[in-house]
């Protein structure tokens, strides 16, 4: 970053710079509390990636392993990206529809419903299938999407 930058400087930079430029204040609320979201994600994910590898210390290779990062993955990026695009908008200045910002951050505190009722459909006590439980992320995650085109 040079002098005189105003850029955000990656992904960490992101959170408290979209905090900083937007107006929203469900937008700010948002950067909070989806920037805490994805680090409790991050951990939870973390700290079952290492209970998996000590479970599974004598196999070279783990499908297992791999499906639980692309999982954590999963959950972890669309929670930060509502917060990635507001600000890269911010930072190139780019003009939006009004109601930009504060439908990201809805769209984002759905996905963040979504997981949890992605969640509970996917326990084993439900009568659906555990798979089942896959739809709901992916429809919010799709929902994130659609609030970027459209108020863009």
């Amino acid at each position: 970053m040079t002098d005189g930058d105003d850029g955000y400087g990656g992904v960490f930079g992101a959170f408290p710079y979209a905090f900083r430029a937007t107006d929203s204040l469900l937008c700010k609320s948002y950067v909070a509390l989806g920037g805490l979201a994805a680090l409790l994600l991050t951990l939870l994910f973390g700290l079952a990636l290492v209970t998996l590898f000590g479970a599974t210390a004598q196999a070279r290779f783990s499908i297992v392993r791999a499906f639980y990062v692309l999982v954590g993955l999963g959950a972890v990026g669309p929670t930060i990206v509502p917060v990635l695009l507001v600000a890269r908008s911010r930072r190139r200045k780019q003009s939006r529809k009004p109601g930009y910002e504060a439908g990201l951050a809805l769209a984002g505190y759905a996905f963040l419903a979504s997981l949890y009722a992605g969640a509970v459909v996917g326990a084993e006590a439900t009568p659906l299938p555990p798979v089942a439980g896959l739809a709901f992320p992916l429809t919010g995650g799709l929902l994130i999407v659609a609030a970027h085109y459209v108020r863009r």
